[in-house]
């Protein structure tokens, strides 16, 4: 039954897997490129494991940051991890290791993998952890390999950074098709571009923020809920 799981968690998440070498072809890249030796790559991809924060650890290394400003940033930037655990089924993993390497591996990518299957749909213990083992193994591989390919490539190579892009928007299309609820997408875009303005500095967290909050409402209040859900012909039938 595991056997099966975990073939069921590969094919969930291969083509997300593929996605991220080239993200993680730029990583280990521009480690090479930084002056880092190339078996840096793994030991960042392992010990901080954090897309984002890998890239911006980079100069906050090199620039010899303080313990408390590498602290603050980092809670920052991943400071969308703690509602993604809100919401992530990690209750369904039955091992203590388990439960502590999927909260340890839970990324961007796999948490919009595992939210955009079907609600009713009974996710396994060992189909999350594959689903996870797997991102992080495409991440890890491909900085390694970009960082030994790193000698012969370009320094001046542009364009890899746009994958990411381009994955988060695929991952967004998967996810409303499961739910094509017009006012989740609408009222994220919104909240962005207020932030965007507000507070350009901190659009993220403010951004979450506020919508995580207006998820919340609607939770709390299906009145308010069934005003605002907007499905393409549900108002006219």
């Amino acid at each position: 039954m595991h056997v099966e799981e975990i073939k069921k968690g590969i094919k969930d998440s291969w083509a997300v897997g593929i996605g991220l070498i080239p993200l993680g072809l730029a990583f280990g890249l521009l480690m090479v490129q930084t002056g880092f030796a190339w078996w840096w790559t793994p030991i960042f991809s392992i010990v901080v494991y954090a897309g984002s924060m890998e890239f911006l650890a980079i100069p906050m290394v090199l620039n010899n940051t303080s313990v408390a400003a590498s602290i603050i940033t980092g809670f920052m930037v991943n400071f969308r991890h703690m509602f993604y655990g809100l919401t992530f089924p990690r209750h369904r993993i039955n091992s203590g290791p388990g439960k502590v390497y999927s909260t340890y591996a839970l990324t961007d990518e796999s948490y919009a993998i595992v939210s955009a299957m079907p609600r009713d749909l009974q996710l396994t213990g060992p189909r999350i952890l594959s689903i996870q083992i797997l991102c992080q193994l495409a991440w890890v591989g491909g900085g390694i390999i970009g960082a030994l390919a790193g000698q012969i490539i370009p320094p001046n190579l542009e364009g890899l950074e746009f994958a990411l892009v381009a994955l988060f928007v695929v991952l967004m299309m998967d996810s409303f098709k499961n739910n094509q609820d017009y006012s989740l997408p609408l009222t994220a875009g919104l909240f962005g571009i207020i932030a965007a303005v507000i507070f350009p500095n901190q659009i993220l967290m403010v951004a979450l923020t506020a919508y995580l909050a207006v998820l919340l409402l609607r939770f709390y209040s299906p009145q308010i809920d069934e005003k605002m859900e907007w499905r393409r012909g549900a108002k006219d039938a």
